[in-house]
């Protein structure tokens, strides 16, 4: 649950729709009134499914501040933003089936009250506390949906397993100090970001410096998720780059210690692997990999790149010159363990503070909480309403101006009439009953409100007076009924019922 930098945040989109409600007929160039509102729905009210800010916005390094390295010796500390030259993967749109189905998740763990303590068969249950609740993003939802395939029941099993979890293991409870000792030979290190700004996370074996315990573990646990604290907006996933140069047999975990690791990355932290560089291989550790292949899934497996060069997926400049960059980076415990120990609680309370401004929503967007250019979920639905209630006023204001349209043509016509003479006609539509008509040929094109093509002969509208015995048949745009209309008899020029 990470932060960054508060930034502005975008000016919402207003509407102004006095021109529309102030526009003149326009007898030579008919314009149809619900096709404007139509229109003014599509552009304003309307939206491809799935797409919202948090899906939808773009982080661009212009929205980062600048890191450059020091000029002054080697680099100590966390790299606290990506390169200039890196961006983020695009985020997915989602289709209909998936949002209804991001939508079924998010309604069942929004009526969480309650969670199991452990993941024990029949653990009494607590209740559900803020910092769990911070946790279910709209994003952290959407990611159990795809480790799931998009499996409603299964997804909300999995969260809930996942809260469960971390309060049976104290995944929340590992504090910097507990910590501490098990990194003070830099055995694992967060430095700088690759070419999708995710952030990377060195694991070096060889540096190893504590026996076999479960803090071992809790180090690894704990080094995740600071890593993700340190996301940028846009970005949900990290690059590990193990590297066992110098790696003695002894170090290489247990086979039970690779099934812990596992089951933290794939079951409680699906979809967070964006890469893993795996480097300097010894031919014990290609057999290692083989005897725990069978508990890596294959999305997992697909993300493991051996020996390869790193300079593909990292900028030059953020990557640690051993491993073929540029970064001049030195480890030294008392410097960068207070260092990242700080920015990381820095972007916590960031993050933190963001969640309860923004009303404590379940399905936050996380672009918002790590301070992106996104507005709050809360702040995104006041906004659709106010533009959903100027589309309803627009509409509304469009239909009495047609109606008034209708009015006043007719009120013209009617006073033409009594000098041209006024016809009777009977309209005939498939499927429907005749209708008589009083109707005028105009020997012009003219629509008055009604779709265009309504009531028209080769040549000339007739138009309907007032006294029409049903002004409504005809109205329905997909029925041409220019060729049903015949002028029957003309009417005295005197007639005014």
């Amino acid at each position: 649950m990470a932060t960054t930098d508060t930034m502005p945040a975008a000016t919402p989109a207003t509407v102004d729709n006095t021109a529309a409600l102030g526009e003149k007929p326009n007898i030579s160039r008919p314009v149809s009134p619900a096709s404007v509102a139509d229109s003014f729905k599509s552009t304003t009210s309307q939206k491809p499914p799935g797409e919202t800010p948090a899906s939808s916005a773009k982080t661009t390094t212009d929205s980062l501040p600048t890191w450059t390295p020091p000029t002054d010796g080697p680099q100590k500390t966390p790299i606290p933003h990506p390169s200039p030259t890196s961006k983020p993967s695009p985020q997915p749109t989602l289709t209909s089936e998936q949002q209804q189905k991001y939508t079924a998740v998010l309604s069942a763990v929004s009526e969480w009250t309650n969670v199991p303590a452990t993941t024990a068969k029949n653990a009494p249950s607590s209740p559900i506390t803020d910092h769990e609740r911070m946790f279910l993003t709209r994003e952290c939802l959407l990611r159990y949906l795809r480790a799931t395939k998009w499996n409603v029941p299964s997804a909300i099993k999995r969260l809930q397993s996942t809260i469960s979890w971390r309060r049976e293991y104290g995944a929340d409870t590992f504090t910097h100090d507990y910590i501490s000792p098990e990194n003070e030979t830099g055995k694992q290190v967060q430095l700088g970001f690759d070419k999708d700004q995710r952030p990377c996370l060195y694991l070096n074996p060889g540096n190893q410096n504590t026996k076999m315990s479960d803090r071992q573990i809790h180090h690894l646990c704990y080094m995740l998720d600071s890593t993700i604290a340190m996301m940028p907006p846009g970005v949900e996933s990290t690059a590990l780059i193990i590297s066992f140069g110098g790696a003695k047999a002894g170090t290489i975990p247990t086979v039970g210690q690779a099934r812990a690791v596992l089951n933290i990355l794939q079951g409680h932290n699906p979809e967070r692997l964006g890469k893993a560089l795996i480097l300097e291989t010894p031919w014990y550790v290609n057999t290692f990999f083989k005897l725990i292949s069978g508990f890596i899934d294959p999305v997992t497996r697909e993300k493991m790149k051996f020996n390869e060069d790193c300079k593909i997926y990292v900028p030059e400049e953020q990557l640690i010159k051993r491993e073929g960059g540029k970064c001049d980076f030195v480890y030294e415990h008392e410097v960068y363990w207070p260092a990242f120990g700080k920015v990381v609680a820095e972007r916590r309370e960031a993050y933190r503070k963001r969640w309860e401004e923004g009303g404590k929503r379940i399905g936050e967007f996380e672009a918002y909480l790590r301070g992106g250019k996104v507005k709050s979920l809360r702040e995104t639905e006041e906004a659709e309403k106010k533009v959903d209630g100027q589309a309803a006023a627009v509409a509304e204001g469009v239909e009495a101006l047609k109606d008034r349209k209708r009015k006043r043509y007719i009120a013209r016509l009617v006073e033409s009439a009594l000098t041209d003479g006024i016809y009777l006609a009977v309209l005939k539509l498939p499927g429907h009953h005749q209708t008589a008509l009083v109707v005028r040929p105009i020997d012009m094109t003219m629509n008055f409100g009604l779709h265009q093509g309504d009531l028209t002969m080769p040549g000339r509208v007739c138009v309907a007076a007032p006294m029409a015995l049903d002004l409504q048949a005809g109205r329905d745009g997909s029925m041409p009924v220019s060729r049903s209309i015949i002028v029957m008899e003309r009417i005295s020029t005197h007639a005014k019922s």
